[in-house]
């Protein structure tokens, strides 16, 4: 028994969207866990991924290549990203050969960002399959822009395709609202100290004061707690009949939003990938979810245990942090600012 739990491996599932920061999800989440000492190995799975940052123990481009596969049989970017995957999913021996000599190791799979393998196309999901026989024990880590919350119409779009692709990979799962750490860079924030409406307004250049300027305002309904932890969502279908657009599918939002509500399965944690102790708080939820803290390696204490097993962390203090952070309070009401601008 001893035996079969030394060869017991674990890892992270890198996926998302394109441009969501999965790589640099995985060179941050690397350094940090090389600073607690734990040994990593980056496995690139992204045949398009070409200049990686990171110190790569596996990159499929040594098995095949994007770039052969359009040119071979004249296709584009997407149907040869899936070629790629299939053609991976049929070698799998070519993978587990690269895999078998790096046991002990902390896995992290740097996934394609193509939508389809993760909401219904089978091969990654198969390839995940067969890694768990491997026993190979990973989490999946869904990484989605955090910039959505700012449009109710994608943040419901965002919520479906996070629901759709728990439902498919059939892996333990952690939502993601990456790039906290950018939304400094779109402007100056601020909440109303009721707590019921964050406003975000871009300028068009450093100076607010200036009459000339073009600002556009983009409005974070709730606190950030209401996305994270995906409250009743009904309060949304208001802000989109607001739009002359989306009042014609009021009815149609309203399906979508009692579906998201009658699985009750998505949640999101916000990461700053600057930040210590959010990637701490993220890779404490990833090692719950893939069993890495029940394990022999870390956390070998039965209060560590006992917290992990009943979830004793409360994300709506961590949420406020990170809100109070980002998000700095302001004296004035909404309205009086949008006048003053």
């Amino acid at each position: 028994m001893a035996g079969a739990a030394s060869t017991t491996a674990f890892g992270q599932a890198v996926i998302g969207p394109p441009g969501s920061g999965k790589t640099t999800y995985c060179l941050g989440m690397s350094e940090f866990l090389r600073a607690l000492g734990r040994r990593v190995a980056v496995v690139n799975l992204d045949p398009a991924n070409e200049g990686l940052p990171y110190e790569c123990a596996v990159d499929v481009g040594e098995l095949v290549g994007l770039g052969d596969v359009m040119d071979a049989l004249q296709l584009g970017p997407n149907g040869g990203l899936l070629y790629c995957m299939e053609y991976l999913e049929a070698n799998l021996d070519w993978l587990r050969a690269k895999v078998d000599p790096l046991r002990g190791h902390y896995f992290l799979f740097d996934c394609p960002g193509q939508v389809e393998l993760c909401t219904h196309h089978g091969a990654l999901r198969s390839i995940f399959s067969q890694m768990a026989q491997w026993d190979l024990r990973l989490t999946a880590v869904h990484l989605v822009d955090s910039h959505y919350c700012t449009d109710p119409a994608k943040f419901i779009s965002v919520l479906c395709t996070s629901l759709a692709t728990m439902l498919h990979v059939e892996l333990p799962h952690v939502n993601l609202l990456s790039k906290m750490d950018l939304i400094e860079h779109y402007g100056k924030l601020a909440y109303s100290p009721d707590g019921y409406m964050l406003v975000l307004y871009i300028s068009s250049s450093d100076s607010c004061q200036s009459s000339s300027q073009e600002t556009e305002f983009l409005f974070l309904a709730f606190n950030l707690d209401y996305y994270t932890e995906v409250l009743d969502l009904s309060y949304l279908l208001d802000h989109l009949a607001s739009d002359p657009f989306f009042r014609h599918y009021r009815q149609l939002n309203e399906k979508l939003v009692q579906l998201i509500e009658d699985y009750s399965l998505v949640s999101f944690i916000p990461l700053n990938i600057q930040d210590k102790e959010s990637i701490q708080r993220v890779l404490k939820a990833v090692d719950k979810a893939n069993g890495y803290c029940f394990g022999v390696q870390e956390q070998r204490s039965l209060e560590a245990v006992m917290s992990a097993a009943v979830g004793a962390d409360f994300h709506f203090s961590s949420t406020l942090g990170l809100q109070e952070k980002y998000l700095a309070p302001s004296e004035q009401s909404v309205e009086q600012e949008a006048m003053q601008l």
